[in-house]
């Protein structure tokens, strides 16, 4: 598993840039994918994939503290990712 601080590391051993501005550009990136997201935009990364906005419907439920009790369970927006051809090829 890799997170938010191993990928700074990775990229600035990579580019040799400041780590102070890769972490810049690696925030940046995030705020700007979470303002697009929200905005319910869609961003295309050719090769890698695609991000976008979905609704999921609402649907009935069961209340798992108490399996008589049924419950609503509303429809939500969710983050969804599709991947791209050459990142599925990779996978394989």
């Amino acid at each position: 598993m890799i997170n938010k601080q191993d990928l700074v590391d990775k990229v600035t051993d990579i580019t040799r840039l400041a780590r102070k501005d890769v972490e810049e550009v690696i925030n940046s990136f995030l705020d700007l994918m979470i303002e697009k997201l929200s905005l319910n935009e869609k961003i295309n990364l050719t090769g890698f994939g695609a991000f976008e906005v979905k609704e999921r419907k609402g649907r009935p439920g069961v209340n798992p503290r108490n399996p008589a009790e049924h419950i609503a369970i509303p429809s939500v927006r969710v983050a969804k990712f599709r991947p791209g051809k050459t990142l599925k090829e990779a996978v394989k």
